[in-house]
């Protein structure tokens, strides 16, 4: 019987995942943009002439533009956001209390005029006819003219005014390590409409969602600045830094500077008179540029070593994510931490060795598990940040540390953070929308610790070589479609042949922990028992006092199916036995053994996120 259900589940789960999300569609923009940036007042005048298919079934009405820039006013929602939350991001507040009982201030509130940032949108035409519009916050209501068929492609045209805000969150000027424009989330941005409808998140600081498209930014900006910007620079010869033998035209004491990029979702620029520009090519053939200021010797020498290492960042992750796709990325001090873009990444430049490969490393894996696949980050955050810091560990760890083959688990400490979390009453379901979170410190685990956890330990349940073939598999089908992480699921499930309905549900969805105990050792048995509501399959590491070992694995069974041996070093020449399924209506397990056990214990691999693991081990 249970062959007979298992064979039904293959063929079940290869039929979801062959077809895709049936009926899948996506929208696509297409923009051009002219921008012409006043770098004495920190404003620029911007037109876009966008072309927009829907793909969709649906006749739209209406469509929507982000406008970014206009979060950083006084009264905005971001900025009562950070005056009532109770830990505001330090970035974007100073404490005009004391260090005993800080009260802390939106630095937004004190903007001037001359200091916020703003998008006012000028004029804008549906194929030639004037469109009415209204400004909400950070968000434009485009009214149509006539409604957008499904298959059509229609054509907008848009003039704007932009003023640059101080740098307070991501965007902005002058950032306290001296980038003069920071130009992230700076255009008028179409919002995303998919199956769940449209994505209309007011910006209160976290991320972004946004359909896929092709863009031509031509940049006219003083003749002494440089430039780091997504894409592919046309006119390398024409402007500063790229081009030893360039001939820097100006018109009016002003350079032109000219990208290209195709299929991503955003586009980043910094610009700064005191620029440079290194560059070096993976041996998949990425070209990748850093662009920074290089206000010391260590400074540089950071950034040259950094630069060597991203190339080989790309070539790791092409063998164990999938192929980088694009033909460049940039890496380009500006910001105020750091933060992915298409094909681009602002950080902070500033900082030691280590601390700079680890930022990079990570934006970097963000052109995977963000960008490549369009994930919404605003919706299902751990599966943007939490597989983002996966993917940098492992690389961290690989190329920076040089620790060789990757044993057992090696993001230990998320999972100590995330214990932290679990058991500090301030955790939330990993599945609340990344802008409602209570506190930063219950959203900065969940995204990024908890998430790597969610990974870490499918790996467990469905064996490390499933999970490997998982991401790879993942990309294969996935890459530029916005995928779910049901998605990710359903490729975990065909890859391995178990049901993972009831780990995603419960890991996701709620904030129920596992809690795991030997609870009895006897010459002939062993007793667990399961103290939480959170079940999981077993791996038992039973050494016997004539000195061998036998792991017993004992699968769940909504399961449905079994993990394969797996190659540990730790299980070499250790007998594997395969017990019949434990139930998760059943608290307790007897595992009967024919030899006198020594040391019993749960999980030696520590990829079960076990919250209490001090029950988890027995010596007698």
């Amino acid at each position: 019987m249970r062959k007979l259900l298992l064979l039904s589940f293959y063929v079940l789960t290869a039929a979801l995942v062959s077809a895709q999300r049936a009926g899948y569609w996506q929208q696509k923009v297409d923009y051009k943009m002219d921008i012409d940036v006043d770098d004495e007042t920190y404003q620029y005048q911007g037109k876009m002439t966008l072309a927009y298919t829907n793909n969709s079934n649906q006749a739209l009405a209406k469509v929507y533009f982000h406008l970014y820039f206009n979060a950083f006013q006084p009264g905005s929602m971001m900025d009562h956001r950070l005056t009532n939350i109770a830990d505001p991001d330090s970035r974007m507040t100073v404490n005009v209390g004391t260090k005993e009982k800080p009260v802390y201030q939106s630095r937004i509130a004190t903007l001037t005029p001359e200091q916020i940032g703003y998008q006012d949108i000028q004029s804008l035409t549906y194929n030639g006819q004037p469109a009415s519009f209204k400004v909400d916050g950070t968000i434009l209501e485009v009214t149509l003219p006539e409604a957008m068929q499904p298959s059509q492609t229609a054509t907008f045209v848009m003039q704007w005014k932009a003023q640059v805000p101080e740098q307070i969150r991501r965007s902005g000027r002058n950032s306290k390590e001296g980038v003069a424009l920071s130009m992230a989330q700076w255009y008028p941005k179409m919002a995303h409409f998919d199956e769940f409808g449209w994505h209309l998140d007011e910006y209160v600081a976290r991320e972004f969602i946004a359909p896929f498209g092709n863009f031509d930014v031509t940049i006219h900006i003083n003749k002494d600045y440089v430039i780091g910007a997504s894409g592919k620079l046309q006119n390398p010869t024409a402007v500063k830094g790229y081009d030893r033998k360039a001939k820097i035209s100006s018109n009016g004491g002003k350079a032109t500077w000219r990208f290209k990029a195709e299929n991503i979702h955003d586009f980043v620029w910094a610009a700064d008179p005191k620029f440079v520009v290194d560059s070096a090519k993976s041996r998949g053939g990425v070209s990748v540029y850093t662009v920074f200021l290089p206000t010391n010797n260590e400074v540089k020498s950071n950034w040259k070593t950094a630069l060597g290492l991203a190339t080989e960042f790309f070539d790791y992750c092409a063998d164990h994510f999938g192929a980088y796709p694009w033909p460049t990325y940039s890496i380009v001090q500006g910001g105020d931490g750091g933060m992915e873009y298409g094909t681009a990444t602002l950080v902070t430049g500033g900082r030691n060795i280590k601390s700079l490969v680890g930022v990079i490393f990570h934006e970097a894996a963000h052109s995977w598990y963000q960008h490549l696949f369009g994930i919404n980050e605003t919706v299902d955050e751990w599966f943007d940040e939490g597989f983002t810091s996966y993917i940098e560990e492992l690389a961290f760890q690989s190329l920076f540390e040089k620790k060789g083959a990757l044993e057992t688990n090696p993001v230990i400490n998320a999972y100590r953070a995330y214990y932290k979390l679990a058991l500090s009453g301030k955790e939330e379901p990993m599945s609340l929308l990344a802008d409602y979170y209570n506190t930063n410190y219950a959203y900065s685990n969940e995204a990024y610790n908890k998430g790597q956890v969610l990974a870490e330990q499918l790996g467990y349940i469905i064996g490390k070589q499933n999970l490997e073939k998982t991401f790879l598999k993942f990309y294969e089908i996935w890459k530029f479609k916005h995928p779910t992480p049901n998605d990710f699921k359903r490729v975990a499930e065909e890859v391995s042949g178990i049901n993972l309905k009831w780990y995603f549900n419960l890991f996701i969805n709620t904030t129920r922990t596992i809690d795991y105990a030997v609870e009895q050792v006897s010459d002939t048995e062993i007793t667990l028992t399961n103290k939480s509501n959170f079940a999981m399959p077993i791996d038992l590491l039973v050494e016997y006092e004539d000195g061998s070992k036998e792991l017993f694995y004992i699968p769940l069974r909504e399961m449905r199916g079994e993990k394969p041996a797996e190659n540990f070093s730790l299980y070499n020449g250790v007998k594997r036995t395969v017990l019949e399924d434990w139930f998760w209506t059943k608290p307790s397990y007897t595992v009967k053994v024919t030899k006198k056990p020594k040391k019993v214990q749960i999980d030696p691999s520590l990829r079960l996120a076990d919250i209490e693991s001090g029950n988890n081990t027995v010596i007698r």
